[in-house]
């Protein structure tokens, strides 16, 4: 890949820029392999699924800056001045070729970027999130309600400007700090979902609802578990860190030999209320789907909700830290007799399985979620030592 923002250091985010993208993807296994080495000598290591090694983000978080009615979309330099980076490759078609439009519609419509450097003004960010079906979520990141009045009364210029915005937001994050996003939505459509369409299902995406930023990866993710899920062929399947559902819906629609029940649990009430909306829609045209419900819930707590049957397989798919000695030492004396785990952090991983010595790691496989950078997704299939549910079909209907 290409970039002339990385040629002249106006942006170094994407660091492997200008290694080959398959010395990228076979150094990202080699250490992957290298880290959970001495706590899975067993596993068997699929091939890596590979990326497009540009145009795959869904997503694009543009911090907002330069001038009113010249504004700049990217990142900050080291001053806190706006670097901007409207052209950037990563982004998928379609979204691409939005965030210039996006630029021209903030200085039509007056809105004033936030300086860091002398705390002034008001729009912070612009995070937009981009469908497989080319609609838009598109989220103005404010300092205060000084400009939702102008964001109100302005939105038929927005749709107009941007007509594939199907979701239009306000965020308030009034802290003069390093953070995205803060705590208050405000929704200006009609409509609160974004439909993002996913190996057939329809995830329905609120504002504030986490989801893979690479779709092209995170449908082969969904579809790896899937078959290990029809491979072992789990009586329940419970996905802790659930997000708006994707492993737990991609269980739930396995028709037969698919588990009897499916249960999904998040932190974020808006990431459930996704999740919900999802599953309501499947159940209208899936007969024979199982029962699948999502709670708001801590994933570490589950523990204490005596959720789990015998026989029963457990996604976990926490933020870097990893699940910890708490949860590890739950699923240790749980009912579970298989565990997928996906990870965006392999050292934490390896902690993790080093904690959970009743299971054996079965099967492995590295997503490029982030190509041109070192971060990685590493899923994992555990077995229970002594599981009679464990066949050699594991391996072959992967």
């Amino acid at each position: 890949m290409q970039c002339d923002y990385f040629d002249a250091h106006q942006c170094r985010s994407c660091a492997l820029m200008g290694v080959s993208y398959a010395v990228q993807l076979a150094d990202k296994q080699r250490h992957c392999a290298a880290m959970l080495s001495a706590v899975a000598p067993e596993v068997s290591w699929l091939d890596a699924f590979a990326s497009p090694e540009s145009g795959f983000r869904n997503k694009a978080k543009l911090v907002v800056g330069g001038e009113q009615g010249a504004v700049t979309l990217g990142i900050l330099d080291a001053s806190g001045r706006g670097v901007d980076l409207r052209d950037c490759g990563l982004y998928e078609p379609g979204l691409h070729e939005l965030v210039p439009r996006l630029a021209d519609l903030v200085d039509e419509l007056g809105l004033e970027p936030y300086d860091v450097p002398s705390r002034r003004g008001e729009l912070k960010h612009l995070i937009v999130t981009h469908s497989p079906a080319g609609a838009v979520m598109l989220r103005f990141v404010v300092r205060s309600q000084k400009q939702l009045a102008l964001l109100r009364s302005r939105l038929t210029v927005v749709r107009e400007r941007v007509p594939e915005a199907a979701v239009v937001s306000v965020n308030l994050q009034p802290e003069h700090k390093a953070v995205l996003e803060g705590d208050t939505e405000l929704v200006l459509t009609d409509a609160h979902v974004l439909p993002m369409e996913v190996n057939g299902i329809t995830l329905g995406l609120r504002p504030n609802s986490f989801f893979q930023t690479n779709t092209v990866v995170a449908a082969g993710l969904y579809r790896q578990a899937q078959q290990w899920f029809s491979s072992v062929q789990p009586r329940q399947v419970l996905d802790l860190y659930c997000g708006v559902g994707g492993f737990a819906l991609h269980a739930a629609v396995l028709g037969d030999g698919g588990p009897a029940e499916v249960v999904g649990i998040e932190v974020s009430p808006e990431a459930v209320a996704s999740a919900e909306h999802t599953a309501e829609a499947l159940r209208a045209h899936r007969r024979g789907m199982p029962p699948t419900t999502f709670r708001v819930g801590d994933a570490t707590d589950v523990a204490a909700l005596d959720l789990l049957e015998a026989g029963s397989l457990v996604v976990v798919n926490p933020p870097r830290r990893g699940i910890g000695s708490d949860l590890a030492g739950w699923l240790e004396v749980s009912g579970a007799a298989h565990v997928v785990y996906s990870s965006c952090n392999v050292e934490s991983l390896a902690r993790d399985l080093a904690l959970l010595p009743t299971y054996t790691a079965r099967s492995a496989r590295l997503f490029d979620m982030f190509p041109q950078t070192r971060h990685h997704e590493v899923m994992v299939l555990l077995e229970r030592v002594g599981s009679q549910q464990h066949s050699a079909a594991t391996e072959s209907r992967s």
